[in-house]
């Protein structure tokens, strides 16, 4: 969404690295990493209910179990099996991944079918897909980098009454102007290119993650630690502040996916008015931790929001 996060989920994007993270790339992915791809996956599975449906035509029965209102049903049937595979298997914390990362999974094998399916709702199937591997990825590559910070909280799916009140809102503004204003649903031209800003800012924001390493923390670091060092290599090349630069892209996409010209407009304000308070805030602590070093970096490299430079610097 717009990027309105509550105070104890706020992502922080330091720009620091541990160089020992990037070890981690040949390491054993956590418990914790794995559970949630297997049920990511086990989530993802729902988009076989079509194939079925398509390669057993000819079996009457079959066929119509797997179309229409019985269709829904499978679909519905699918989510409810996997569940009760995942409790039955997993068990307390483990399962609360496990829940989490079937739904996404889920969630995301709908919209791929909605998306290739004969519909007027197609593009609403690229948002599901969108937005269910946002959150599902967040989690995994936090697994990756930084399995000490490893949370529920890592989905970032229920971090703040805004960020959900912004998805119900996107939800319901596009439900109403496809019965009112059909029309305004149906601009592929402009969906595409809210799709390619959905993707360009996952890879974005995902690249800085990556980067940043075990430094990466989606809870606020006030304190540094000795391992930490400037990073100004890779994205941070190019911005101070990737990641953020990647969500803001990623946030207004999904509605211009949508064609939702009101939370288009909503998402665009409150996600730049979020991330000039943010970066304004985090650059105290970097001049704090790097002096000098990182009051060069500034000078040399923009933040890569519109219209915010970041904290200013007396004469």
């Amino acid at each position: 969404m717009g990027g309105v996060n509550s105070d104890h989920t706020k992502p922080r994007e330091i720009s620091l690295n541990d160089r020992s993270v990037f070890n981690m790339a040949g390491s054993k992915l956590v418990l914790e990493g794995r559970v949630s791809i297997f049920s990511f996956l086990c989530g993802l599975g729902v988009i076989i209910i079509p194939f079925v449906a398509a390669a057993a035509g000819h079996v009457d029965w079959i066929f119509d179990y797997l179309t229409g209102v019985n269709g829904k049903v499978a679909v519905i049937l699918h989510l409810t099996v996997i569940n009760g595979f995942l409790l039955l298997i997993y068990k307390g914390p483990l399962y609360k991944v496990a829940v989490r990362a079937c739904f996404l999974g889920f969630t995301c094998g709908c919209g791929l079918i909605i998306s290739f399916a004969e519909t007027t709702w197609t593009h609403f199937g690229w948002y599901m897909c969108s937005l269910s591997f946002f959150h599902y990825s967040e989690y995994l590559v936090t697994a990756i980098i930084n399995p000490r910070s490893l949370s529920l909280d890592s989905f970032l799916i229920n971090h703040s009454v805004e960020y959900t009140v912004a998805a119900v809102s996107s939800w319901l503004e596009f439900t109403l102007e496809k019965l009112l204003l059909p029309d305004l649903k149906q601009l592929p031209w402009l969906s595409l290119m809210g799709m390619l800003m959905v993707v360009g800012g996952e890879f974005l924001r995902k690249s800085a993650m990556l980067t940043a390493g075990s430094n990466f923390n989606h809870i606020v670091q006030n304190e540094k630690a000795q391992t930490h060092v400037l990073v100004t290599s890779g994205v941070y090349s190019l911005f101070r502040h990737p990641s953020y630069v990647g969500w803001f892209y990623w946030s207004i996409g999904t509605q211009v996916i949508l064609c939702n010209p009101v939370c288009l407009l909503g998402y665009t304000l409150a996600s730049w008015r979020f991330f000039r308070e943010r970066v304004e805030e985090e650059e105290i602590s970097l001049i704090h931790f790097f002096g000098e070093d990182y009051i060069e970096y500034k000078r040399k490299v923009p933040t890569g929001l519109p219209f915010i430079s970041g904290i200013r610097m007396g004469s």
